[in-house]
């Protein structure tokens, strides 16, 4: 035990106190009585051994265990059989000197390890300042990087604007020169239409009237009564164009060619009364004793169904009422100075609301009114004595052809006998040039309402550009083919022209055996039996290289054939 003890003190460091040894004057170390004061009385001693810093062991105290250690009495076995408390404070101690054994093997590897931990953190902490220099790089990386997207978003914006405005600029030069030549036009168009808007109120006054109450009259007293009426306008102060008529009011050259190629006279008389049957409310009944309205109605209206019917003809209510149901055109020929009392619902378009929808009663029949529907009216009667009530329901005019109205005529049928090619020609180019000027027209229309319907801004929309540059091209075109059409025309006209003394001398003859009705009312001559008698004449007359000594073949034949066949048809009395 004490052994034990002595160990236990070397190890912690305890002093221990001189005694007198066995041989005089020799001092020995007791660690018993220190032990007993400073160890075994302690209650802490237990924590002293657990919390013993085995580290601080130094080599002498080392050197002062060897006995012990090699002592064989100091083994747990042995001391076992003295006490069991010693033997956990032998093996303390033997564990203790072991530690220091193997520390010491251990130390230089240890102070490796410390020198490696210390580079570690060295390195550690140089990786760390590395790594938050990295993390600021990058930090400012990503802010070069973020300015870099938007420059070069900004840059691209830039090229998208430089692009767009290269395209604009390309097509305001496009639609510059495309319509360069209208800005001339439109303007003095603008000026005249702003004139036309101060004189309106005179100009449709005027065409008014013409249309309300000068149908029926002859082409002077027309022109007579117009005159009068201009007067009156200035007089009164009245807002109007400078001999404003119906042709500029109420006019369109496009379709007034049409209605020539559909048969409608040329002359300013024939183009009045047509001017009146488009624009009147009223439905037109026309006084035609030549037929001219007739044909030009049947040409106009033969692609829309046209029915043509007279009040003799069984079933003509049936036809009639069809035609308004499914809004076709009907032309009522050949009537007298009556008209049958059934008509009268439509000659009053005495249209009204059933369930939703227009109808209109004829007879005791309630049928549905079409928009489309159009009735024309004719009597070859050449004076007709109209009660005032018919005037009220229908508009008269009258379409009694005129001397120039004959005269062309009559050359046209000359010129298709005598050069049928030239007259070929001729038509071919009138219709042709009628078409092209409404492509023209229709082109020009389409122009200015792709400009004023477009939403936004023009030169934004590449393909409403790229449509009025092609539309201009087309118009162009045509246009250009309109005036070389119209140059031949010209040279077809004058020779033409060369054949006008017959149809002179023709127009005359016409007239004068129509005046016949006025010495006896049964001398009446059609129109389709003298142009038989031309026809004939022209085949027969006799035929010569030269064009001057032809016309008076033609003359001379003509006057003689009509002579002995109106001869043949006098009564002896005349």
């Amino acid at each position: 035990v004490k052994m034990v003890i002595e160990a236990v003190c070397i190890v912690l460091g305890i002093k221990a106190k001189k005694i007198a040894g066995e041989r005089p004057g020799e001092t020995v170390d007791d660690y018993w009585e220190a032990a007993k004061g400073q160890l075994l009385t302690d209650p802490k001693f237990l924590n002293y051994l657990i919390e013993f810093n085995k580290d601080s062991l130094q080599e002498p105290t080392i050197q002062k265990l060897q006995p012990y250690i090699q002592s064989n009495d100091f083994r747990p076995l042995a001391i076992s059989k003295v006490s069991k408390a010693c033997t956990s404070l032998c093996l303390w101690v033997r564990a203790i000197e072991k530690y220091y054994h193997v520390a010491k093997g251990v130390a230089p590897k240890r102070e490796r390890l410390a020198e490696a931990q210390a580079s570690l953190e060295k390195t550690i902490s140089a990786l760390n300042e590395s790594k938050k220099r990295l993390y600021d790089v990058e930090d400012k990386i990503r802010e070069l990087e973020e300015v870099y997207r938007e420059s070069a978003a900004k840059k691209e914006e830039l090229s998208n604007k430089v692009r767009d405005c290269e395209e604009k600029l390309i097509r305001a030069h496009k639609l510059v020169g495309g319509l360069a030549d209208e800005k001339d036009r439109w303007t003095a168009k603008t000026g005249e239409l702003e004139i036309k808007l101060n004189n309106l109120v005179g100009d449709a006054l005027l065409s008014a009237g013409v249309i309300a109450y000068l149908g029926p009259f002859t082409p002077a007293y027309r022109a007579t009564i117009v005159k009068q009426w201009q007067i009156q306008l200035f007089n009164l102060n009245i807002p109007h164009s400078e001999n404003c008529n119906m042709f500029t009011t109420l006019g369109d050259p496009v379709k007034i060619r049409e209605w020539s190629i559909s048969g409608l006279p040329t002359d300013n008389h024939s183009v009045e009364n047509a001017i009146i049957v488009s624009n009147s409310r009223k439905w037109p009944l026309m006084i035609d004793p030549q037929g001219q309205a007739n044909k030009w109605i049947k040409r106009m209206e033969q692609d829309n169904g046209l029915d043509v019917i007279k009040l003799s003809n069984r079933g003509f209510l049936r036809t009639l009422e069809n035609a308004i149901r499914f809004g076709k055109p009907v032309l009522l020929e050949n009537i007298d100075e009556e008209l049958e009392p059934v008509l009268e619902p439509v000659l009053l378009k005495q249209v009204f609301k059933q369930t939703g929808n227009d109808v209109i009663k004829i007879g005791d029949s309630v049928i549905p009114y079409h928009d489309n529907f159009k009735l024309y009216i004719t009597t070859k009667l050449p004076n007709p004595d109209y009660k005032p009530e018919i005037s009220t329901k229908v508009t008269l005019l009258n379409f009694t052809l005129t001397n120039q109205d004959r005269e062309d005529q009559l050359l046209g049928l000359v010129v298709e006998k005598e050069r049928p090619d030239l007259e070929e020609e001729k038509n071919t180019l009138v219709i042709a040039n009628a078409e092209m000027k409404k492509q023209v027209k229709a082109i020009e229309d389409k122009i200015l309402a792709l400009l004023v319907t477009h939403k936004g801004k023009p030169l934004d929309d590449e393909s409403l550009i790229d449509l009025l540059a092609e539309s201009k091209k087309t118009s162009e075109t045509i246009t250009k083919k309109v005036t070389e059409s119209e140059e031949n025309e010209k040279k077809i006209d004058e020779t033409r022209l060369l054949y006008r003394p017959v149809a002179v001398r023709a127009s005359v003859l016409f007239f004068c055996i129509v005046d016949l009705a006025l010495i006896d009312h049964m001398y009446q001559y059609s129109l389709n039996w003298f142009l038989n008698i031309f026809s004939l004449g022209i085949a027969n007359a006799k035929k010569s290289s030269s064009l001057d000594e032809r016309l008076f073949n033609l003359n001379q034949y003509l006057t003689y054939s009509l002579f002995t066949n109106v001869c043949r048809s006098l009564f002896e009395k005349h």
